[in-house]
């Protein structure tokens, strides 16, 4: 057990809250007004579908153990 009151130990606490809200600010004015969350993220879905398309029987098998494992996300959860 700790005993906070230890002279030898001493609690020291930082409320990043306001750094975090800054920082994310900062990053949406540096991705400026051409960002489109949206196609980024349907860019990504694509991405993935060709990526894991046209697999042969070894391959597809070694996908489909590793969507069962938890390893890789499933198909439309990606």
């Amino acid at each position: 057990m700790i005993d906070r009151n230890t002279s030898d130990q001493h609690i020291v606490e930082f409320d990043l809250t306001a750094h975090e809200a800054r920082r994310r600010t900062e990053v949406v004015a540096a991705l400026g007004d051409g960002w489109d969350p949206l196609a980024v993220m349907e860019g990504e879905a694509d991405a993935y579908r060709l990526l894991y398309s046209d697999l042969d029987a070894e391959q597809q098998a070694t996908y489909d153990m590793l969507i069962s494992a938890g390893v890789l996300p499933g198909p439309g959860r990606a």
